[in-house]
């Protein structure tokens, strides 16, 4: 499996390193990106666990693409801060609509040029969803009517059975935010669009096991994992 180390951003204050996986069986492409909030280092540290496995083998895909950015904001991750301004309110709003960063743009012409079947947004909140309804730690969110819909429920379902307490049972959230990631993936590119959200409360191993759990259950639903 060629795997490639490239750049987003390159030549410039915000350049930052992605991975390419490619296998030679044709298959969907998947795209994973991480910190786009540099304060959310479970998330961060989750999709560097997924390069390191990948690149040692020690998960293989059978089929299709995973480009995976692991920091996308390099400077917001240095300074552990949520960024300012929040870059997950800078991508495009619509079709023809220009990004309001140049990291987000950056980060959306890449998404333009692969034309992911799914897009995974690694983040973390405050909050345990099974104790608050607003609350959007432990949670996969979608955009209403997406089709990653069933997907997203099967792979609740059985992400439970493996958590002892049901206060950390992940939900699932139907939910668009205009000038994310997700929502500018999911109306432009009409990729399964999904955002990740672990709660910060809970030990950061455990964090980290949830959100590379819920990647590779979403790369097995896409056919690049058994």
């Amino acid at each position: 499996m060629p795997i490639q180390k490239k750049g987003l951003a390159s030549g410039s204050s915000y350049a930052t390193p992605y991975y390419d996986f490619q296998t030679r069986r044709k298959g969907p492409t998947v795209m994973v990106v991480a910190g786009i909030h540099g304060n959310e280092t479970a998330s961060i540290q989750a999709a560097k666990q997924l390069v390191d496995r990948l690149s040692s083998r020690e998960l293989v895909l059978q089929k299709g693409r995973l480009v995976i950015v692991p920091i996308v904001h390099q400077t917001a991750y240095r300074k552990r801060i949520r960024g300012v301004p929040d870059l997950n309110r800078t991508f495009p709003r619509g079709p023809g609509k220009k990004a309001g960063h140049p990291l987000a743009s950056a980060l959306y012409q890449l998404a333009e040029r692969l034309e992911p079947s799914w897009y995974l947004d690694l983040h973390e909140a405050n909050g345990l969803s099974q104790s608050n309804s607003k609350a959007l730690g432990q949670t996969l969110i979608t955009q209403p009517r997406s089709r990653a819909v069933p997907a997203l429920r099967n792979l609740i379902r059985s992400l439970n059975l493996t958590i002892p307490l049901k206060s950390r049972h992940f939900n699932l959230r139907l939910h668009e935010l205009p000038g994310s990631s997700r929502t500018a993936a999911a109306r432009v590119l009409k990729s399964r669009a999904v955002t990740v959200e672990t709660c910060w409360s809970l030990d950061k191993v455990e964090r980290v096991r949830y959100q590379v759990d819920v990647v590779c259950g979403l790369l097995r639903e896409a056919g690049l994992l058994k």
